[in-house]
């Protein structure tokens, strides 16, 4: 589950002013893109495809001087994200470095287009910013809800999500990937909302475009909200649409970019 804010619209930099010269020791901005194949979409240890495969894919522009944006998408299933089949995370965010450490900060707005909780017509929309560090192979990164609502979940602003991990390449362009988060759920009564989540596995990086991953992951809820799921879709029995979506859960990824 994901969250973002719009950023507001800047005029072009430097605009009405000739183009500097650029420093040819300073590599060029990229654009680059996207598309993965994944057994199941798994979202901070979630399952938000109902444990069915799902297309994602996205595009990111990375300037020289840090700054960065783009877009990310994914299938999503209806039972899980009522009224809705498809998720779109727009971003935009800052990468630093301070000797030897890393830094980042960044605002996301994740977006599900026509989902809509029906007893109460709450969207899913959500916006969030973010800092992270990260230290050799470590990173640890925190998430805020600044929003009003949190994944169809009133008076949630303040809401947190603390990413600790390890991507830790071991040869062979082989990289182990550890991680373990925590979401708290602002808001009087959402508590019952709040999650632990780990995830181990390994991904691959079979030549300059494809690459495979592998990763087993497990939710924890406060409360059985999440091994009791519903939205209240009616499955094909004409009874609401029932999953445990914090399970434990095995997803295979196969990555081309662009």
């Amino acid at each position: 589950m994901m969250a973002v804010f719009t950023p507001p619209a800047f005029a072009a930099e430097g605009a009405g002013e000739p183009a500097p010269a650029r420093d040819p020791a300073r590599p060029p901005s990229t654009l680059s893109a996207n598309v993965t194949f994944t057994s199941q979409y798994v979202g901070r240890g979630i399952r938000q495809s109902w444990g069915r495969p799902a297309l994602q894919g996205g595009v990111d522009y990375v300037r020289p001087d840090g700054w960065s944006a783009g877009a990310w998408g994914s299938t999503v299933d209806e039972r899980f994200v009522e009224n809705g089949s498809r998720e779109l995370d727009l971003y935009c965010g800052y990468t630093g470095t301070a000797g030897a450490l890393g830094y980042n900060v960044s605002a996301t707005y994740y977006l599900y287009p026509g989902a809509r909780i029906a007893a109460t017509h709450t969207r899913f929309d959500y916006g969030e910013l973010s800092a992270g560090l990260t230290w050799k192979s470590f990173y640890v990164k925190y998430n805020v809800t600044v929003t009003p609502t949190f994944f169809g979940i009133t008076q949630a602003r303040g809401s947190g999500y603390v990413d600790v991990g390890i991507d830790h390449e071991l040869g062979h362009r082989v990289t182990l990937n550890l991680h373990a988060g925590d979401g708290r759920v602002a808001g009087s009564g959402n508590a019952a909302w709040n999650w632990r989540d780990v995830r181990a596995g390994f991904t691959a990086q079979l030549d300059d475009r494809w690459s495979a991953a592998v990763a087993w992951s497990r939710a924890y809820g406060a409360t059985p909200a999440y091994e009791h799921y519903s939205t209240g879709v009616r499955d094909r029995n004409g009874m609401p649409a029932v999953a445990d979506v914090s399970r434990r859960a095995v997803v295979l990824t196969v990555t081309r970019t662009f």
